[in-house]
């Protein structure tokens, strides 16, 4: 799951919120006298409570407790489903399957969005299936091609503008903003377990001479042709970005100084055109900013002093 952990729990939270009023009120006024108003209080008090559990631990929910919290709504929803005393009531259960559905190919990946819609439709199915209103097949069949299809169009078009929002439209590496959250992560993994992080800045030589004769063509695909041999030589954990213009950047997890020249080392065998590179490793205590301008001061005497990638 790659969102903004405030946000996806604010919203979850509020699913939970406006659930559990919505069950309250049913159960102050109900509109059928074999409404389930023991049950609709129960969960009013599950859905208001929950509500306020996940929005006060934002901070530190788990990717499995986000995935646990949606799962067990969609049980939740198959319940009141299961209770129903009309095919009214079950038919009106639409609109928070699509509202769940909808959320979760917004924050979630588009895999696990599936997954969850589709888990959602069964449960809810299962329980309206099993309720004593009959007569709601059309309309309730409508609702789960609605989920269904709502659920996978939001999740392409989420995961493209993700996509697009954290890569570099010319190199196809992760764009500065990206790469540094992602390292701002990396780091703060480091800090608390101590394994090494090493960054690495790498700036191009002469890459304006390449534009000035050949053309700003030429130079971009110079760009993307050493982004490509770069990244196949690296590991999978390993994490280059453009920081900006002819400037690339690297985070590389459980490397020290010395393994971080030897990986260099390889990447330098890719393409014959030059480079300069400065290196740094994390130190407790360290903040992203302090790492980078440790590796910028040293591509500054590198390139100063002439030496080689």
């Amino acid at each position: 799951m790659v969102v903004d952990r405030r946000m996806s729990a604010l919203l979850l939270a509020g699913l939970y919120a406006v659930s559990g009023v919505l069950c309250l009120a049913s159960a102050i006024w109900p509109m059928h006298h074999d409404t389930p108003v023991a049950l609709l209080w129960a969960l009013a008090v599950t859905g208001i409570g929950g509500g306020v559990v996940i929005w006060s631990l934002r901070l530190r929910l788990q990717d499995w407790m986000m995935h646990a919290a949606v799962a067990l709504d969609g049980v939740l929803i198959a319940l009141l489903a299961w209770r129903s005393a009309t095919a009214v009531g079950i038919v009106g259960l639409g609109p928070a399957l699509i509202a769940v559905g909808l959320y979760c190919a917004h924050f979630f990946d588009l895999p696990a969005a599936r997954l969850h819609a589709w888990l959602l439709v069964v449960l809810t199915t299962v329980g309206a299936v099993a309720a004593e209103p009959d007569r709601f097949a059309v309309a309730w069949a409508a609702i789960v091609v609605s989920v269904v299809a709502f659920t996978e169009a939001q999740g392409r078009l989420a995961q493209h503008l993700r996509t697009a929002a954290s890569t570099d439209p010319l190199t196809g590496v992760a764009n500065r903003r990206a790469w540094e959250a992602e390292a701002a992560r990396h780091l703060s993994l480091a800090t608390r377990t101590g394994e090494p992080l090493s960054f690495a800045l790498l700036d191009l030589d002469d890459f304006k001479e390449v534009n000035d004769r050949e053309g700003h063509g030429a130079g971009d695909a110079l760009l993307r042709d050493l982004a490509t041999g770069w990244a196949a030589r690296l590991r999978q954990a390993d994490l280059l970005g453009r920081y900006g213009g002819d400037e690339f950047v690297l985070c590389l997890p459980a490397t020290d100084e010395s393994g971080a020249r030897e990986i260099l080392e390889q990447l330098d065998a890719t393409h014959a055109f030059a480079w300069s590179v400065g290196i740094a490793s994390a130190r407790p205590g360290d903040s992203l900013h302090e790492v980078l301008a440790r590796a910028d001061a040293d591509l500054y005497l590198q390139k100063r002093s002439g030496r080689p990638a």
